[in-house]
């Protein structure tokens, strides 16, 4: 049975509260898509905290037009959005681009998630379920954009069946087909059945508009998400409940590679509310009960002895040393090189060096990480807040022991994801446990702790730059080793090369459209000495480009100062053949005022990178006290993204990365003690507050011709831009992050 779950509304004037029905707002959502129908197959909402089946007669339902678009008899439309929506506005991006090729009323449109089953049993249609790498819209934009394209060819062939006319007599706007020698016009809502049944155009034959042309694409709409979010509507993993549910909290070894000794299940069997205690794995132990917090309470206080392994005694101390010791091994990968570096360097006039380092970061997603399963012998069913649906679909099968035709994943909306929903290790666990009880809904939530302690942390590196230069202060060689963790080795050991991971080069590469290296030197040499410690890593939002970027944007203003040279200038020589990169660091120092006297006491910083396809660049304005505390006042922003779906959207993605770069820069590491973490909350592992917040100004000024990612690029420039102003405020080179563990105060 195909089942698609969420459904997202376009922004309406929506009163807060309790309905004049009595419907609470969660039920108004519930109620509303159950009468509404039009779907052509039955599927579940959350309703009032039950998961409800819409079964009303295919007859009474409207047939969809395509896979991407379901248009009502009251002319509503529905565009089914495979990428997941988790803040970044992937849901509302994508749904334009669909509307646009479609020619739909705007505010008619609502989105909803397929389901990877779905998407299995239709020869994957909507394509790639993964969402990551701010690749949702510039990896899927041409075939979301040829299926509502492709609707509206259908669309119109049916009204002109219907008129037994031409097609090429027909036009289409704003959900409206119009016979243009007549006059007479139709809705789709009265064609869509008859549409839904022709024979879909062949791909070739499917024009795309240019974007110049574009009426709903490219425009500052209001988010389909937005609303839901605000009264309260929108379903999380968190929130979502089935009959019968039970709950589970779970406990892992807390040091990384340890395993269960015992537990004494007995010790809690009379504790009110408790149904069961599972090993879950050869690591961890679940407790399972009515509610949540009698499962955890009781794990709480379970005794349960652990085999800590072999890695017990491991430290981020240690780390360190094993890091600072590659940074001059001879087993080093190359990722980019010219010329002749050796040569180079032996022939420099001086030699500028630094050694910088970045360590372990948290997710620390707002929302815990959760999954509700339900497991019978025959099938399998999640219900899930993820970054990819369809690995969820493959980890389920494999947990459950069944066909991935006898398993389903319902995608929820994610109370933050940044990377860490894109593994698969929680929906595992609530398999596992859901199959120990078959027949029960198992809803496992893991505690703010174990979320932190057993997260997929950022890898830890060092850094090592040295910089040749000529009589005259010109470079003439660039050299850069990098010391530390592969996150390929761990989550994708197939695509390491030769020893070469080419993630750890993000922003460090030979010019390419993902991610390059965008400065201009006649020797260069950028290598990579892999080494990995026993902490778990992943995916963390903007991935190496972050700490890439503040090696290198740090590191040029060092060679800045160290050769009196204005750090503007210096740039914009070394971005001679990357003129894209070149454009937004010109905006930004224009907006920011580089060049122009501050505020008294406001020193300003530069940075810019290319990376996840687009050219980012920032300037920040900073202010440090006597006392040593930092305020960031401003920071100008550019991003150049090839196309702009929606530029609102945009703005709000940059002001959001901004909040995620400064957290890390300020705040943001994880240390490791006695082989475990050490920061197990937010009292341990601080965020930015409002009141730290600097204005953001953002620039968006896309340039065509490419499609560049919108949601993680500017994370990059955040940090490298405020250190350097911190530089010219205090003089104090901060080469470690994060800022916390420095002082600046004055002598």
């Amino acid at each position: 049975m195909n089942r698609p779950i969420t459904k997202t509304k376009s922004a309406k004037s929506v009163t807060p509260g309790v309905s004049r029905n009595g419907l609470s707002r969660r039920g108004f959502l519930g109620a509303s898509a159950a009468a509404t129908g039009g779907l052509v197959v039955a599927f579940h909402i959350p309703l009032m905290g039950q998961a409800v089946a819409q079964t009303a007669a295919s007859a009474a339902m409207p047939a969809e037009v395509n896979a991407w678009v379901v248009v009502k008899p009251d002319d509503s439309i529905i565009i089914r959005i495979a990428r997941s929506e988790m803040g970044q506005g992937t849901l509302t991006g994508l749904s334009q681009l669909v509307a646009e090729e479609l020619d739909a009323n705007w505010a008619k449109v609502t989105a909803e998630y397929p389901t990877p089953g779905q998407n299995l049993a239709r020869n994957r249609v909507w394509g790639n379920f993964g969402t990551g790498g701010s690749q949702g819209i510039r990896q899927s934009n041409e075939y979301v954009r040829k299926g509502g394209a492709a609707a509206r060819m259908m669309l119109v062939q049916a009204a002109a069946d219907e008129w037994k006319v031409p097609a090429a007599e027909c036009s289409a706007a704003s959900s409206v087909i119009t016979h243009t020698p007549t006059g007479r016009t139709v809705t789709y809502g009265k064609v869509a059945e008859a549409a839904g049944k022709l024979t879909a155009p062949l791909p070739a034959n499917v024009l795309l508009k240019d974007p110049k042309d574009w009426k709903i694409a490219g425009k500052r709409l209001a988010r389909l998400d937005t609303v839901d979010k605000t009264t309260g509507a929108q379903i999380y993993g968190m929130d979502f409940k089935l009959p019968g549910m039970l709950n589970a909290a779970i406990k892992d070894c807390p040091v990384f590679g340890g395993k269960v000794k015992s537990f004494d299940a007995a010790a809690i069997a009379g504790r009110p509310g408790v149904k069961k205690v599972i090993k879950v794995g050869d690591t961890a132990v679940a407790v399972v009960a009515d509610t949540w917090w009698a499962a955890k309470t009781a794990l709480d206080v379970l005794p349960i002895e652990w085999d800590l392994g072999d890695n017990a005694k491991a430290s981020s101390a240690a780390f360190a040393l094993v890091l600072k010791a590659a940074l001059d091994a001879p087993d080093a990968v190359v990722g980019n090189q010219a010329g002749d570096v050796k040569a180079a360097m032996a022939g420099a006039a001086r030699k500028v060096e630094a050694v910088y380092s970045y360590p372990h970061q948290n997710h620390a997603c707002m929302e815990a990480m959760n999954a509700t399963a339900r497991y019978t012998p025959q099938r399998c069913e999640v219900w899930v807040g993820t970054q990819n649906g369809e690995a969820v679909l493959a980890a389920t099968s494999e947990s459950s022991g069944l066909p991935q035709a006898q398993c389903e994943v319902y995608k929820l909306m994610l109370g933050g994801g940044f990377g860490r929903r894109g593994m698969t290790d929680y929906t595992r666990q609530a398999v596992a446990l859901a199959k120990e009880m078959p027949g029960t809904p198992i809803k496992l939530i893991w505690s703010r702790e174990e979320d932190m302690l057993h997260g997929k942390f950022h890898p830890v590196t060092q850094c090592k730059m040295t910089a040749g230069l000529d009589a005259q202060g010109n470079i003439t060689a660039f050299q850069m080793r990098i010391a530390g963790q592969s996150i390929l080795a761990q989550v994708a050991p197939q695509n390491i090369v030769n020893g070469k991971d080419p993630v750890a080069f993000q922003g460090l590469n030979p010019p390419s459209p993902e991610a390059q290296f965008t400065y201009s030197f006649p020797n260069l040499l950028i290598d990579h000495a892999m080494r990995n410690p026993n902490v778990p890593v992943g995916f963390w939002r903007g991935v190496n480009l972050n700490q890439n970027t503040i090696y290198v944007e740090s590191f040029i203003d060092e060679i800045a100062h160290a050769t009196n040279q204005d750090a503007l200038a210096l740039r914009r020589k070394l971005l001679v053949n990357t003129p894209k990169a070149l454009a937004v660091l010109n905006a930004v120092a224009d907006k920011g005022g580089w060049g122009k006297p501050a505020a008294p006491g406001v020193f300003r910083g530069l940075a810019q990178t290319h990376g996840f396809g687009s050219y980012v660049a920032a300037c920040a304005e900073v202010s440090v006290s006597p006392e040593g505390v930092v305020k960031v006042h401003r920071i100008v922003a550019a991003t150049d993204s090839g196309h702009a779906v929606n530029p609102q959207q945009i703005e709000a993605q940059v002001e959001g990365s901004f909040a995620y770069g400064l957290s890390a820069a300020f705040y943001g590491e994880c240390t490791v003690k006695d082989g475990k973490m050490e920061q197990d909350n937010f009292s341990t592992y601080n965020a930015i507050r409002m009141n730290e917040m600097p204005a953001v100004e953002a620039i968006v000024m896309p340039s065509g011709g490419f499609w560049g990612g919108v949601g993680e690029p500017t994370i990059a420039v955040a940090a490298p831009a405020v250190l350097n102003a911190i530089f010219a405020a205090t003089g104090k080179r901060i080469r470690d992050l994060p800022l916390k563990n420095h002082s600046l105060k004055r002598a």
